[in-house]
């Protein structure tokens, strides 16, 4: 079974809310909630991945100083396993905004579960939850 190493990031802002992103139409889970990231490409580190994904999915530059390790995922869907640290950052320079047709969302940490997430991100829900 092939492993995939994505990395995803909590963004948080001044008043504690977390930022998730719905899956755009075509990608494979569309319409569920996720933390803004991406796949580490060859090279990389997730660090690394992360500031490019911010760059090319929300419009937004950030620091691997403003990324702090929090968590990570580690699940097994049908065709492949994933594993996907999870930072935290509370700061970043432009301001979020869908550039590849995704909705965003600001949620406070305790209405997470109420978004439709994929499998691997919801035990990351409690620990957010407590987290913050």
């Amino acid at each position: 079974m092939k492993s995939v190493l994505v990395a995803a990031v909590a963004l948080i802002d001044k008043d504690g809310r977390v930022l998730l992103a719905q899956r755009p139409e075509g990608k494979s889970m569309a319409g569920l909630w996720e933390f803004p990231g991406g796949k580490v490409e060859a090279g990389e580190t997730p660090e690394e991945a992360l500031i490019r994904e911010l760059q090319e999915e929300l419009g937004i530059d950030t620091w691997q100083s403003c990324l702090a390790p929090l968590t990570f995922a580690s699940h097994k869907y049908e065709d492949f396993h994933l594993l996907m640290p999870l930072f935290a950052c509370r700061k970043w320079d432009g301001i979020p905004r869908g550039l590849e047709g995704q909705e965003l969302a600001w949620v406070r940490p305790n209405k997470l579960k109420e978004y439709p997430m994929p499998p691997a991100d919801i035990p990351i829900i409690s620990v957010l939850r407590d987290w913050l």
